[in-house]
């Protein structure tokens, strides 16, 4: 069982690593709104992810977003993952999609996706 009282010094690395995506990340995030076309891109996204069990492997879900991506003519499909980081992450870069999806959750990242496509995520981080 893992807690801040069995595992203090993780506790202690938790809150740095809070403190550090507030003071130095979270300020630079700037979500940007989806244009009509990417729209439908995220929304076939979301089907996608649907149709994967929730339990999927990080490599399932990375092939399904890249099969969205490439499905939909991005090329080079770097432009794919660069719409979904600054769409969804308020970033130009950011982490391999399959691993996050699946450390963020299915759930939580259809939810992701429903506020980006409604417009609600765009703007800077609050």
């Amino acid at each position: 069982d893992v807690s801040p009282a069995t595992h203090p010094e993780l506790a202690t690395l938790v809150d740095y690593a809070v403190t550090y995506y507030q003071d130095r990340v979270r300020p630079n995030k700037h979500y940007r709104i989806p244009s009509a076309d990417e729209i439908k891109h995220l929304q076939t996204l979301a089907s996608a992810l649907a149709d994967l069990p929730h339990d999927a492997e990080a490599e399932d879900i990375q092939s399904a977003v890249f099969a969205v991506g490439k499905a939909a003519g991005y090329e080079p499909l770097r432009n794919w993952f660069s719409c979904l980081y600054q769409v969804l992450l308020g970033q130009d870069e950011g982490p391999r999609m399959g691993s996050f999806i699946k450390l963020y959750g299915m759930d939580a990242m259809q939810e992701l996706i429903s506020q980006a496509v409604s417009g609600t995520l765009a703007g800077d981080a609050e």
